[in-house]
């Protein structure tokens, strides 16, 4: 194609894309600058093509082809979307990583998107995140402090699940394993490769029959490692958190409103917890048998650690059994049983549980982090690196106060959660996927009930995959 076409080719392309398949393209590319120009889209394209690197109608049929303007494919390129699928199994130019990002980027929502920033608000400078609009921008940002790369897209994979997008974090899911597959399959052929003829060499000098290669660098007996990630393909692709104590761990069960505390106590007795069930608390008593537990020296032989809580409150704290405020922060809660506070549970699960029934009233909340970080030890000294809020899950449900008034009520919630957690300890199920299960269940049940709705959320930053075998 002569300069002076392909000039004009481009042309025709860039000022047939939107701002977000400009951004989509600059992505695509390698070039992290956000930008939604056609015109920047025209000199970069140029520019990269100018390069000679690539072949450069090859490239334009790829780009345009990853954006999905088959409209452009056809009218400007003279092609279809069959002949580049037949191309691009041959070969490719953009890398599986950039063409899996962006196409996640597209599957994403608006409100998607909204709450994955959401849950990086703990990862990332405000200011970074203030800027991101798209799935692609965070991304962006994400890669520029080295949080995110072709070989690490493990925060990616639990953002996604934490927004209940689990189809998307499969795929993410389903590359990752692909990627290091393939990078273990070149460093064993590699170094098989070397063996031989280390082998070949050492038969020559000493006259003796060379080895069996198998037997000599067996995938059982060597650890192989990649260059760049330095990860030790050797080992499981998936790690499990240890779960071989009995009892497996403390469940600490606080019930100030005096349902479903038996129906929980008899669920983790199953599941072979040591379960401490408390009813009708007051505020400070709710406090000192959270501080309480949080001492426990148990903590440090036992595999895990549960806390279901059902209180009255607003979306940020519990009452107990008082009638108005203050009351107590959820985030107080979690944080005394950080490593800091509760060093035998440091790089173990701590999953929290959490019915809230919410008050129409707006509640104060009474902030104890200074009791807490006077009450509790702190830890100067860790065996191992892992950040302070590793290792958690929270699983939180609110409804209406107005529930309570019901006689026998029970929380559809926590009712879900029991068969869900019997469920999937028979089949060896994920917790991510177990509360899966438990969103669908409510999800059901407000269709049914439009009047009598549940709202379900999930955070969680579990470094393994969480079984009950």
């Amino acid at each position: 194609m002569a300069e002076g076409h392909l000039s004009l080719t481009i042309n025709q392309i860039a000022d047939e894309l939107n701002s977000e398949e400009c951004k989509t393209l600059f992505y695509l590319c390698g070039n992290l600058d956000k930008c939604s120009s056609n015109e920047d889209v025209k000199d970069m394209l140029k520019a990269l093509l100018k390069s000679g690197q690539v072949d450069h109608q090859f490239l334009l049929l790829e780009l345009t082809y990853r954006i999905k303007r088959f409209d452009i494919l056809k009218r400007v390129l003279m092609t279809n979307r069959k002949e580049v699928e037949s191309i691009l199994g041959r070969k490719c130019f953009i890398s599986d990583y950039r063409v899996l990002m962006a196409d996640v980027s597209e599957e994403l929502g608006k409100e998607d998107v909204r709450s994955f920033i959401f849950l990086l608000s703990d990862t990332l400078p405000r200011m970074r995140l203030e800027k991101a609009k798209s799935f692609l921008d965070v991304i962006v940002e994400l890669e520029k402090v080295d949080m995110v790369s072709h070989e690490n897209l493990d925060l990616i994979e639990q953002c996604l699940r934490g927004i209940h997008r689990i189809d998307l974090a499969k795929k993410i899911n389903v590359f990752q394993r692909k990627d290091r597959n393939d990078a273990l399959r070149i460093q064993n052929s590699t170094t098989l490769k070397f063996t031989a003829k280390c082998c070949k060499t050492l038969e020559k000098l000493h006259n003796k029959p060379s080895c069996s290669h198998h037997e000599f660098l067996s995938p059982e007996k060597i650890k192989t490692g990649v260059p760049e990630t330095g990860m030790q393909y050797s080992q499981q692709l998936e790690d499990v958190y240890r779960m071989q104590t009995d009892p497996r761990g403390i469940c600490l069960i606080i019930d100030c409103v005096g349902n479903d505390g038996d129906m929980l106590h008899e669920t983790f007795t199953k599941l072979r917890f040591k379960v401490i069930l408390y009813k009708w608390l007051s505020l400070n008593d709710t406090l000192a048998f959270l501080k309480e537990t949080a001492r426990m020296t148990d903590h440090q032989r036992l595999d895990c650690f549960v806390c279901c809580i059902i209180s009255r409150g607003t979306a940020t704290g519990m009452l107990g059994t008082e009638t108005q405020g203050p009351g107590l922060l959820f985030d107080n809660i979690r944080q005394l049983f950080t490593p800091e506070h509760c060093p035998g549970l440091l790089g173990k699960p701590k999953l929290f549980f959490i019915q809230n029934y919410v008050l129409s009233e707006p509640v104060p909340y009474y902030d104890d982090s200074d009791d807490i970080e006077a009450d509790m030890p702190v830890v100067v000294h860790r065996v191992e690196s892992i950040p302070t809020e590793a290792d958690l899950f929270w699983s939180y449900c609110e409804t209406e106060a107005g529930h309570l008034e019901k006689v026998h009520h029970s929380s559809v919630y926590f009712q879900a959660l029991s068969a869900g957690l019997i469920k999937g300890q028979k089949r060896k199920m994920d917790l991510i996927d177990v509360h899966t299960e438990v969103n669908g269940m409510i999800y059901d049940h407000n269709q049914r009930n439009p009047t009598n709705k549940y709202c379900i959320s999930l955070r969680f930053t579990l470094r393994k995959n969480f079984i009950l075998s």
